[in-house]
């Protein structure tokens, strides 16, 4: 356990277990050039997550995220370039980004990712997963005094303390989100609510760690002998490693080109 999960289980909402394995090079095969580009096509879903691509792809991939999940940030590393230069433009992939907290500093980055013009949302969460090297030490750091003001009084308290202490009204003022907006935010119960809700799916798919992946409506979970395989029932170990994400999109491309999907 890292000093970082070891400071954020004191705040965590119950437990939630990193799925493990490094990245490999990227191997997710190229497709013919689609005619309209899709990489700038934003969709809000039921529970107020968010898809980037064309919603009607025939492959749709969703990544249950947690922002203080260093897989999830690394995952993030080697799959964003890939998949936003190849097969989201191209209409035959869509990524949807749902929440799976497993503590308030999640809580607090979830809200303030969508604070804000949806169609931009992408760009917020690229921002906090891209600097997650820079905030989460902070977060392991974190004085008593400031853990308590985490930890005590009424949520939007407790959030406002977080954005304040790890310099998140600052990263927010870079996409034009005034410090009274992202209050605003921070005390959204609607969205909240939504958030919880996308954790709620994530607890019905039984996905017990981050990163989550699911394509096609099936989890891609990994066996004890390292086997990376698509469960029709959902299973609860995530894989973390681009290779396997990119194998199992290719698998599912194929499956599509041969009238499967």
């Amino acid at each position: 356990m890292t000093p970082a999960t070891k400071t954020l289980s004191l705040l965590a909402l119950g437990a939630a277990t990193l799925a493990t394995g490094s990245l490999a090079t990227p191997t997710l095969a190229s497709a013919a050039e689609g005619k309209t580009n899709r990489n700038g096509q934003v969709t809000v879903t039921g529970n107020g997550s968010y898809t980037l691509g064309n919603p009607a792809a025939p492959v749709k991939v969703t990544e249950y995220i947690s922002y203080t999940c260093s897989h999830c940030a690394a995952l993030h590393r080697e799959s964003d370039p890939v998949l936003r230069t190849t097969v989201i433009p191209q209409g035959k992939v869509a990524l949807t980004v749902s929440n799976l907290v497993r503590n308030p500093v999640d809580i607090t980055i979830a809200l303030l990712t969508s604070c804000g013009d949806p169609k931009t949302f992408f760009v917020r969460h690229n921002a906090f997963l891209a600097s997650q090297d820079t905030w989460l030490p902070k977060a392991a750091s974190a004085s008593e005094a400031q853990r308590k003001r985490w930890a005590e009084g009424e949520l939007p308290q407790r959030l406002r303390a977080i954005a304040s202490d790890l310099d998140f009204y600052v990263k927010v003022a870079h996409f034009g989100v005034t410090r009274s907006q992202a209050d605003q935010c921070l005390a959204d119960k609607a969205q909240l609510d939504k958030v919880m809700a996308q954790y709620n799916a994530a607890s019905q798919l039984k996905l017990t760690g981050t990163p989550g992946i699911v394509i096609n409506g099936k989890v891609l979970y990994a066996t004890k002998d390292g086997k990376v395989l698509q469960s029709p029932m959902g299973g609860p170990l995530q894989a973390t490693q681009w290779k396997d994400m990119s194998a199992a999109i290719t698998k599912a491309l194929a499956a599509n080109t041969a009238g499967q999907i």
